[in-house]
């Protein structure tokens, strides 16, 4: 039986926590600042926490090996 390789693109951008959840950092961050809101762009901070229909799909397909 094969190995199951890692998406490489995934393990740059997604982790997971100790509970098996999965971290990813927001978007809408990198440019055009001057334009959005103080609340918008504290509202894009930080890292947050993927819905669980989306993170089985990146636990089972994308991060295998967790």
């Amino acid at each position: 039986m094969p190995k199951i390789k890692t998406h490489s693109s995934s393990k740059k951008r997604f982790r997971l926590t100790a509970s098996g959840k999965v971290r990813f950092n927001s978007a809408m961050r990198r440019h055009r600042l001057i334009s959005k809101t103080k609340q918008a762009k504290e509202r894009n901070q930080g890292t947050k926490i993927m819905s669980e229909s989306d993170a089985r799909v990146i636990r089972r397909h994308m991060l295998p090996n967790g």
